[in-house]
């Protein structure tokens, strides 16, 4: 990085942080420091809606998740409009007549306090994680990337957060993520500009995506019904609708952001807006990365993209191995210059099928330098991520964009991470504030209400800046905060659903069905992870949701009225449908007795 670089990197995350905490100073009264004092308006609810849920990890991961495995990813997406419908619908005019600072305060009216301080407790639980994993996703990458202090990276992205977050409250993380947006929608489509123009003069957009496509990078949807694809038509639109039904409807750190609304008209219009360009705006990340698959077919790219894990293999007995891998790559890349040459030039359909073929070998070398890297960090017995999805991104802006936008792309990422976890901070300390602190204790003045939420929204930061610092990198970011959300997420939307719908299911029932479905839950996640079956995250969120409600319904099954019974009947026979789909498809059927 150069001097314009750390200029317009420091200069875009100070102003940020001082603009929000200079105009939300002051805020005297919990209803002005929790709700933003209920003046927000449309635009500013969509944007802020978006920013919390657009975190650093979707700039980061996304587009190395399509420089990997093409455009597929924007099915997980699928099932959010259907999702902003049913809130505008149904959530959002019961949360602003009863008025409640947290969705979870609705429970209690409804069932009891156990069932409110469970739900809570859930929430707390997931977005403590995912808090913290947010500050640690750009923390990690590009500690490896530019050499920074790793600790020293999650101290400073906690801290710039905590300071305006404390300060202002929610209007601090309305205000603030409508400037984030800006910076982040200007910084991503000047790299999707920069990227095209990059390209060879002879090569149009049009020919980029043929190219794209011969190595299925634009397939995007999949309507097979095969649990080994993570991501497909089906579990985009039904898991999907259940993961954004209970992150929009059910996670305060997005009930938050449309709970500051002007009115009930302004809620909606903010989620209709995220219902109608979050799906466009993910397409577009995807297609950066799908352009940078394509800019590495004219420009040599590194064999992993991660600098560190070349750098300890190269240092071990397997260097000569890996050198070969290297020359083997070279040898694929010089092949297809000839390949996409003849097919610019011909339209010859066996040279863009040849150029698939060179790709399917390219990616095979990968895998092999991905496995000697992992066996060189065994030797050396350090951690060495071999899995480079989440640094290809950052690897293409340090190595090809001029100066000045380089710490610009850099101020996307790092405004990305701090709108987010501002959000979240600001749900934990209201949800704790709120469902646990208050309910809990003597009555309280706004004034007081506010300090201790300023504290807990303190302590939180602290909490989050604690998890960045111990956390692991996983298979790809983006997977992982979406499957943290999927563990809990199901099952308290299954809560909040027997909530609205069926009055004769009580409390008792609902706290009992919830704990039962979580451990449920939580061991179906673990026999996948061990690959004992297959069930892929996306489809926790709907079986935790139905089974949270069919173990209600059943408990209190004496209480239902005929209708209710159909509906127990028919999700009951819905999900024993699925249940032997996973069977059919898992090792434990297949090599019941001796699993390896």
């Amino acid at each position: 990085m150069q001097t314009l670089d750390w200029i317009v990197l420091s200069l875009t995350l100070i102003t940020i942080v001082a603009y929000g905490t200079y105009q939300t100073r002051g805020s005297k009264n919990v209803q002005d420091y929790l709700k933003g004092g209920n003046t927000s308006k449309w635009w500013t609810i969509g944007l802020s809606v978006m920013a919390t849920q657009a975190s650093a990890i979707t700039f980061l991961s996304t587009p190395g998740q399509a420089y990997n495995d093409g455009m597929g990813f924007v099915q997980f997406y699928f099932g959010l409009p259907i999702a902003m419908v049913v809130i505008c619908m149904v959530f959002i005019p019961l949360y602003h007549r009863l008025k409640v600072y947290t969705a979870y305060e609705f429970l209690e009216n409804r069932f009891d306090l156990k069932t409110r301080t469970l739900t809570a407790i859930l929430f707390l639980i997931q977005r403590g994680l995912a808090a913290g994993i947010t500050i640690f996703a750009p923390a990690i990458i590009l500690s490896v990337v530019l050499g920074w202090n790793l600790l020293l990276l999650n101290i400073i992205i906690g801290i710039l957060v905590i300071i305006y977050t404390v300060s202002g409250g929610t209007k601090a993380v309305n205000v603030t993520q409508k400037h984030q947006m800006v910076v982040i929608f200007t910084g991503m489509i000047i790299a999707f500009i920069l990227i095209v123009n990059k390209l060879p003069e002879n090569i149009t957009f049009s020919n980029a995506l043929d190219i794209a496509g011969a190595s299925g990078k634009m397939d995007i949807l999949d309507f097979s019904f095969d649990l080994d694809n993570r991501y497909t038509f089906w579990s985009g639109i039904i898991g999907g609708t259940f993961l954004m039904l209970s992150y929009f409807g059910t996670d305060q750190s997005q009930v938050q952001r449309y709970l500051s609304g002007k009115s009930v008209r302004e809620m909606q219009l903010g989620l209709i807006f995220n219902g109608i360009f979050k799906v466009p705006m993910q397409f577009f990340i995807l297609m950066v990365g799908v352009m940078v698959f394509v800019f590495y077919q004219f420009n040599k790219a590194p064999i992993n993209f991660n600098p560190v894990a070349s750098e300890v293999v190269l240092n071990t007995e397997y260097a000569d191995e890996f050198e070969r891998l290297e020359a083997e790559q070279d040898a694929v890349f010089d092949t297809k210059q000839l390949l996409i040459a003849d097919f610019i030039s011909n339209k010859n359909e066996a040279s863009i099928a040849g150029v698939a073929l060179a790709n399917t070998k390219n990616d095979s070398i990968r895998k092999r330098a991905r496995y000697l890297i992992d066996k060189a960090g065994e030797v050396k017995g350090v951690k060495v991520e071999s899995n480079d999805k989440d640094y290809v991104f950052i690897n293409f802006i340090l190595n090809n964009l001029p100066r000045g936008l380089i710490g610009l792309l850099l101020a996307v990422i790092l405004s990305a991470a701090m709108s987010s976890t501002a959000s979240e901070l600001n749900a934990l300390a209201s949800t704790t504030t709120i469902d646990l602190y208050k309910r809990n204790t003597s009555e309280k003045t706004d004034t007081e209400m506010v300090k201790i939420s300023r504290w807990f929204t303190f302590g939180w930061g602290i909490m989050a800046i604690m998890v960045a610092s111990i956390a692991n990198l996983f298979e790809n970011l983006i997977q992982l905060v979406n499957i943290i959300g999927s563990i809990f997420y199901g099952n308290i939307l299954g809560v909040f659903l027997l909530a609205f719908f069926v009055k004769a299911v009580k409390g008792r029932a609902v706290f009992t069905a919830a704990i039962i479905t979580q451990i449920i839950i939580i061991s179906l996640f673990l026999l996948d992870l061990y690959e004992y079956i297959n069930l892929p995250f996306l489809w926790l969120n709907f079986v935790g949701c139905m089974l949270a409600i069919i173990i209600a319904m059943f408990i209190d099954f004496k209480h239902l009225s005929k209708p209710n019974m159909i509906a127990l009947l028919i999700s009951g026979l819905i999900l024993a449908v699925f249940a032997v789909l996973i069977l059919v498809n898992s090792n434990i059927m297949s090599n019941p007795f001796n699993y390896k």
